[in-house]
């Protein structure tokens, strides 16, 4: 990588030597046929086995649910709109999973079709009739495996060969994995992308005494609440030297980390794996870390990041160089008439003037929105995306505590704390007077919409009068007042 970043919250952030030039996308072509006309030509002469052929969009997760979503918003999905998924499912809110998903039984889990995309923004719920009714043609666990740029077509696992007239690409992540070599693919070793990998984590929770998570991100600690609630023994191993150390300061992340260990987790932080070992029976028994001592596990969850789904896509001339697929702000991609969006893009955020690539689910719907719209209509305007993260744990019924946070901005500069964790707490970095970042914990829904307000304004704030708060409602009125206050010239 080139003049490589990195933000403590989770952006990977790059800045190319060369930007990316504003390039005109060719008009898609469309099929002189009906529906109907169209389908019988294919089968008695066409090479190609889609029938829609205008907009092909490879990738199944949620990015591909939200732009399949713009598509019919803007009449443009009947009969024109191909997606082709490597899972057997239609997109859903991927969230979902570490959230909801894997709570037991009696505590209400999350199952398709409840969560499909949109649910997670309160729009309709694409199931599978859904995209039939729409006249998008899906074509499921069949991931594509060659592209060629110059005869624009795909060609899948299964062997079909596909046409499209624009692509839009939105393959996502796949999970960083342990190697073979120390373990990493034992029986009862689990990483959690899909469906699939929960599944097969329930059915070794079910069965489970003492569980490991590898990890203190996001996984990590979304996981270790759900085992929580199968009330088992449960260790989050990291080498960092506090939970989500990306975001979180030392002082933050001790809260969460006490109220995990008052739930029975236990934390081994500044640790390193040297290997995973197998019992007599070739299951996973124990994590051996790198200063001689042993854990004792039959289930173990790796949550150590993810990296951009970008195989293949370099030997046909896409920049990946910035570590996934390079975009403009339209989403374009440096081959004309092809798009990338959601997490294996890499594109301005035009904020802080850096090329970025976003995991996040709130990043997938909107690079997904934002591209099609550019796509069909003569809409210009530039993705300006302002960096947000949150999280939701302990939420089973039940529960003693419920978690639910939010961050917006940049955690840059002098973190000030308020508030004592009753449940509120809040967070403000000031950087050379200006607020950059927030985060809050428990916060009401009026208290939780100013928070990208005041990170995307960065007003100036009094430092002062925030560190001398006796609340985070005074915090925050601060910081709101801030908005209103001109800034003299």
């Amino acid at each position: 990588m080139t003049n490589s970043l990195s933000l403590k919250h989770g952006l990977s952030i790059w800045c190319p030597q060369s930007s990316i030039v504003n390039r005109i996308t060719p008009r898609s072509t469309s099929l002189p046929f009906s529906r109907s006309q169209r389908r019988n030509y294919i089968v008695s002469s066409s090479p190609f086995a889609n029938e829609n052929r205008e907009f092909v969009i490879v990738g199944g997760g949620n990015a591909a649910g939200y732009a399949a979503k713009t598509f019919v918003e803007h009449g443009m999905a009947d009969g024109k709109l191909c997606m082709v998924c490597k899972e057997a499912f239609a997109p859903y809110e991927r969230p979902a999973l570490t959230k909801a998903y894997l709570f037991p039984k009696d505590k209400k889990p999350a199952r398709l079709p409840g969560f499909h995309t949109c649910v997670g923004s309160g729009g309709e719920r694409q199931t599978p009739d859904w995209y039939k009714e729409q006249g998008i043609e899906m074509l499921y666990e069949d991931p594509v495996t060659g592209l060629d740029i110059e005869k624009q077509t795909l060609t899948t696992s299964s062997g079909k060969l596909l046409k499209y007239g624009a692509l839009i690409i939105s393959t996502g992540c796949t999970a960083m994995r342990f190697p073979e070599k120390i373990g990493g693919n034992l029986p009862g070793v689990h990483y959690v992308r899909d469906v699939a990998d929960a599944d097969s984590l329930i059915s070794s929770l079910e069965k489970a005494r003492k569980v490991v998570i590898v990890g203190g991100g996001y996984i990590g600690m979304e996981v270790a609440a759900a085992a929580v609630a199968w009330k088992l023994d449960t260790t989050i191993i990291f080498p960092e030297d506090n939970l989500l150390s990306r975001l979180f300061t030392p002082s933050l992340a001790r809260r969460y980390e006490e109220l995990y260990q008052e739930n029975g987790v236990k934390f081994l932080k500044g640790s390193l794996i040297k290997n995973i070992e197998a019992g007599s029976d070739g299951h996973v028994a124990a994590v051996k870390l790198e200063n001689g001592s042993t854990i004792e596990a039959d289930t173990i969850i790796i949550g150590v990041g993810a990296k951009p789904a970008v195989q293949g896509f370099e030997a046909v001339g896409l920049d990946t160089k910035v570590g996934g697929i390079q975009v403009d702000g339209l989403f374009r991609t440096n081959v004309p008439g092809i798009f990338a969006i959601g997490d294996v893009a890499a594109f301005p955020l035009k904020i802080y003037d850096k090329i970025a690539r976003v995991e996040h689910v709130d990043h997938a719907r909107k690079s997904a929105q934002h591209c099609v719209k550019a796509l069909l209509t003569a809409h210009t305007q530039t993705y300006d995306y302002l960096p947000y993260f949150y999280s939701r744990v302990f939420e089973y019924e039940r529960s003693a505590r419920k978690v639910w946070w939010q961050f917006y901005g940049e955690n840059v500069g002098e973190a000030i704390a308020v508030g004592n964790f009753d449940p509120k707490i809040a967070t403000f970095w000031v950087d050379s007077g200006k607020l950059k970042g927030v985060f809050l914990e428990s916060g009401s829904s009026e208290e939780f919409q100013l928070l990208p307000r005041l990170a995307r304004s960065q007003p100036m704030v009094d430092k002062v009068k925030l560190q001398n708060a006796s609340s985070v409602e005074e915090a925050l009125e601060i910081a709101q007042s801030s908005l209103e206050t001109p800034v003299a010239v």
